[in-house]
């Protein structure tokens, strides 16, 4: 069971509770789980019960209750406690946790660039106007492709003429005129540079991730910094994780196999990493900020390698070729995947040759 089958999980229990009338309050749009910090009880946490109390007219410890009767005996579940003021914690099952990695892994490669992709914005209807300034309007076309990639229908504009360098960044400006409301306002703080300037300097790709990585309201650092290739630089990284995922697999075809998730595989933060991915994306979406996919995007970028230096998915010396290997190699394309989708939602090439 992955972070995000828990999550509905929780959600439909809330759902019936309140449609048994067991609990009277609005139902959220989202439930939020994260793994449980350390000393704490089980796999995950959940506070939706803490959330819920107020509105409920009921203690937090009595909501808890109400929804673990709800949840306990969920395939993938061994066990549900509540602990503390009115927390939900979540032991998994392991063998069912196996079945989830092997399904994740696989949704992944199957689903390729457009995993991640979903409905969580469907029908809205999002217009996002910004200023005649290169990172406001590189942030809102990352914002529209962020927030069409959950389902929305967005329209951007501009209060001016577009700058023409724009469209050497990818930036796409929808007809003007009246824009229809509501009307979403993109103002990150001023790159302080024009377009020209810094595609001379930095090119489209560093450029965007320049803009793009810093929250909107911190100062976007385009130095030299961002063409530096260098584990140090995160856009490399970041870049190179997925170019080396694609080595790996050309290595494998070298020596004869592919990839096939036949075994289990050991790599629990790569893993979460994957699983996580598609939140990231609808957050990002959510809360307009394209930032919070570019530090997800570090954060599977160092997972991998540490898989990779970790468990080898290549046979090493006179091994020969494995289940084992079949599966690490998987999990190596997966993440490959992944890497190339973010990268591809905001607007920067993902070669697999680097």
């Amino acid at each position: 069971m992955t972070p995000a089958d828990l999550s509905r999980t929780v959600l439909h229990a809330v759902r019936r509770a309140v449609d048994e009338d067991a609990l009277r309050a609005p139902v959220p749009a989202r439930v939020r789980v994260e793994r449980t910090r350390p000393g704490g009880s089980g796999d995950y946490a959940c506070a939706v019960a803490l959330q819920l109390a107020a509105t409920a007219a009921r203690r937090a410890w009595e909501v808890a209750e109400i929804l673990r009767e709800r949840v306990a005996g969920t395939p993938g579940i061994r066990r549900v406690e509540v602990t503390g003021p009115g927390f939900l914690n979540f032991t998994l099952d392991a063998a069912a946790d196996a079945r989830a990695r092997e399904a994740l892994v696989k949704d992944v490669l199957e689903r390729g660039l457009r995993y991640g992709h979903g409905d969580v914005l469907a029908g809205d209807v999002l217009q996002l106007g910004h200023a005649r300034e290169v990172r406001a309007a590189v942030t809102a076309h990352a914002l529209r492709t962020l927030a069409r990639s959950q389902g929305a229908r967005v329209r951007t504009s501009c209060d001016t003429t577009p700058d023409p360098d724009w469209a050497r960044l990818g930036v796409r400006v929808d007809a003007t005129g009246k824009p229809p409301t509501p009307l979403t306002v993109v103002r990150p703080v001023p790159a302080g540079a024009g377009a020209g300037a810094l595609l001379e300097r930095l090119g489209p790709d560093a450029t965007r991730w320049g803009l793009l990585r810093p929250a909107g309201h911190d100062r976007a650092l385009l130095g030299g910094e961002l063409l530096v290739q260098t584990a140090g630089n995160p856009l490399f990284l970041v870049r190179y994780a997925r170019s080396r995922a694609h080595a790996l697999t050309r290595g494998a075809a070298l020596l004869g196999f592919g990839s096939s998730y036949d075994e289990d595989v050991d790599a629990p933060v790569l893993l979460r990493a994957l699983a996580d991915y598609p939140e990231a994306l609808a957050a990002a979406a959510r809360h307009r900020a394209p930032d919070r996919v570019a530090r997800h995007l570090e954060d599977v970028a160092h997972a991998f390698f540490d898989f990779q230096d970790s468990t080898p998915p290549l046979p090493v010396g006179d091994e020969k070729p494995s289940a084992a290997h079949r599966s690490r190699l998987a999990v190596a394309e997966a993440a490959g995947t992944v890497l190339a989708g973010g990268l591809t939602l905001l607007g920067i090439s993902a070669p697999e040759v680097l």
